[in-house]
């Protein structure tokens, strides 16, 4: 075999169907598209909300200001885990959003953070940040630590 006698299987190429090209081809004349309005001419198919008298999609959903349905007040944290703080940090350690941030823990640094009670914490740390859940509050203490909330 050789690269000139290659040819794809039979029936698996098809060529394109050429219309407007006369009677003979057989999409001749309005080529496949009927005679006159609105699905006759170019660019047809009018805008995506006009649906032929039926009350337009987006006004059938209700009304919200801002984003779609999220609340334009809504306070996105920092969210950062117990056992992420044992990794990063020794005992009697200062925990503040500045400390996170040079541990590379926060995503966004301009945002509040939020401490998660995901793991557990064997040293006793000092943390003050703007929020902590009461699970993750109660483990610090437990390991002889302190909370304090920032605002």
């Amino acid at each position: 075999m050789k690269l000139h006698e290659l040819v794809p299987n039979p029936g698996s190429k098809k060529n394109k169907k050429r219309v407007g090209r006369g009677i003979s081809a057989g999409q001749g004349k309005t080529a496949g598209r009927g005679t006159k309005g609105q699905g006759a001419r170019s660019g047809e198919g009018g805008k995506i909300y006009r649906q032929g008298g039926n009350l337009p999609f987006y006004r059938r959903l209700p009304f919200m200001r801002g984003q779609g349905f999220t609340p334009l007040n809504r306070v996105e944290y920092n969210e950062v885990n117990l056992d992420q703080l044992t990794e990063s940090f020794k005992a009697d350690a200062e925990v503040t959003p500045d400390s996170l941030t040079n541990a590379r823990l926060l995503r966004d640094p301009r945002k509040p953070v939020v401490i998660l009670g995901r793991g557990d914490v064997q040293v006793a740390l000092k943390v003050r940040v703007h929020r902590v859940t009461a699970s993750a509050k109660a483990k610090i203490e437990k390991a002889g630590g302190s909370v304090e909330l920032i605002s």
